[in-house]
């Protein structure tokens, strides 16, 4: 039974120009930034991910509203024990989540469980990366964040608080304390408690990062250091104050964010260079699918390494057309794929920058999720998209009046993010598969990407020309 039919689709076709994007030096509006606190006075610097050599996105998600969740972490190569950590600590959380929301047949009940990463200094020998995650399944409001650090000259993954230097560390706490101690739901008393044993203290202090002017700030989420219902708090200690106080990595943790080099250097032993597939398309498409049977795939949540490369040499040998629904961070990372894919031919739709159930979100959370993975693609490609996916497919009216994007939901779900077997998801879409239909996959499984020869050659034998989703809509 088909719940994602291509008539409503085409019937939204709505505006074909884009909303303006817009860029910031912020860091993008997640799921959960209307409930994280306010940044701080300096924040810190963006980071370019295309930069970072060797660099993969570890991403994972689903597209079914029953089972909602999306993860990345980075993989950068030099830092596995770091990779190592964050890929535990995702995983651990991707298993309670399923396991809890996924497994029965109430559905997740408006719960979701997003993971998004962000870089907060990647040059010479010292790497940092915030994981944000929203639990909807978890108790309180479900918003956490922790930091990763990596120090490329001591080969070694240290804690957050391996920022300061042992013999600081008292000190460095009474100040966090002192600016604790008068705010409203804080308990002095429990402060006491919570930093008192160094086990207890390194536990808390899990998401430390530097400003762009070199202090030193502080996160604790909400419940951490005071009643839930006084939320999430965020101490920032001065440059002049906290400079004294770091360990040798912390002091070049923050001549990083402050004055980054020119590129990061981990000690890597061998860095790979990823294969950027150069094919080119011989002309617009001139298919008319009145006449001919037609067939929309589309990709959601790349570009990926290595996978979207072998997808692009797949299609390219059949000179079939496709539409990618990139996720903003991900573009980021890999805008050379994004141009490959685009130089190819092929259409490239916003997925969001992050993935979260843009229903969920405000107006503004919206159109940023949606503005800033427009910016991230026309900035790779020179060209604004003109179609969204909707994670899950939820789209309702505040989604679609934050938008001028006109949205594509699918008629086939290959549901390859449950199933990762090549053989299911061809035979998924070669069974399934009418002529006009758009096709649901994603190029972040190499098991997907491993299906599509079987799927390119069944379908051409049986007389249907792969075309675009705008395509497809212009010629019926």
């Amino acid at each position: 039974m088909r719940s994602h039919t291509l008539l409503p689709a085409l019937l939204l076709l709505g505006s074909l120009t884009a909303a303006c994007a817009h860029g910031s030096s912020e860091p993008p509006v997640t799921a959960a930034d209307g409930a994280r606190p306010g940044s701080s006075p300096s924040p810190a610097r963006t980071v370019d991910p295309s930069k970072i050599k060797g660099l993969e996105i570890v991403s994972d998600s689903s597209e079914n509203g029953s089972c909602p969740f999306a993860t990345s972490y980075p993989d950068v190569p030099g830092a596995e024990a770091m990779t190592a950590a964050m890929k535990k600590d995702v995983e651990r959380r991707l298993a309670t989540f399923r396991s809890g929301v996924c497994t029965g047949s109430g559905g997740a009940d408006g719960r979701e469980l997003n993971i998004s990463h962000q870089f907060l200094v990647a040059s010479g020998d010292v790497l940092g990366v915030r994981l944000t995650t929203q639990d909807q399944s978890a108790a309180g409001d479900g918003l956490s964040a922790r930091t990763y650090w990596y120090d490329g000259k001591a080969g070694a993954y240290p804690t957050a608080l391996g920022l300061v230097a042992d013999g600081s560390r008292d000190a460095f706490v009474a100040a966090l304390k002192d600016q604790l101690k008068d705010r409203e739901g804080v308990d002095a008393a429990a402060l006491d408690d919570k930093f008192s044993d160094p086990d207890t203290r390194d536990a808390a202090l899990y998401d430390m990062a530097f400003t762009a002017d070199g202090g030193l700030r502080v996160h604790f989420d909400r419940g951490d250091v005071g009643v839930p219902a006084a939320g999430a708090q965020t101490v920032t200690i001065p440059k002049k104050t906290i400079t004294p106080w770091l360990s040798a990595f912390g002091k070049r943790a923050q001549r990083q964010t402050v004055s980054p080099s020119r590129s990061l250097d981990l000690g890597a032993p061998h860095v790979p260079a990823p294969a950027v597939p150069t094919h080119t398309a011989s002309g617009d498409d001139d298919t008319d699918c009145k006449k001919v049977k037609c067939i929309a795939l589309t990709f959601d949540d790349g570009p990926a390494v290595p996978e979207t490369s072998a997808l692009l040499t797949h299609l390219a040998r059949y000179r079939a057309r496709v539409t990618f629904f990139t996720v903003g961070q991900n573009v980021a990372a890999h805008p050379d794929l994004v141009r490959a894919e685009a130089k190819a031919g092929h259409e490239i739709g916003n997925h969001s920058w992050n993935h979260p159930d843009l229903t969920r979100l405000s107006s503004r959370q919206v159109a940023s999720q949606l503005n800033r993975t427009s910016a991230a693609i026309k900035a790779a490609t020179g060209r604004t998209p003109t179609l969204f996916r909707p994670p899950y497919g939820a789209v309702n009216r505040t989604v679609r009046a934050a938008t001028a994007l006109s949205p594509v939901l699918w008629d086939v779900d290959t549901e390859d993010w449950k199933y990762r077997d090549p053989a299911k998801v061809a035979r998924t879409v070669i069974t399934k598969a009418q002529p006009n239909d758009v096709v649901l996959m994603h190029d972040i499984h190499a098991t997907s990407v491993a299906a599509v020869p079987e799927i390119l050659r069944t379908l051409t034998a049986r007389g249907y020309h792969f075309v675009t989703v705008s395509h497809l809509r212009a010629t019926l």
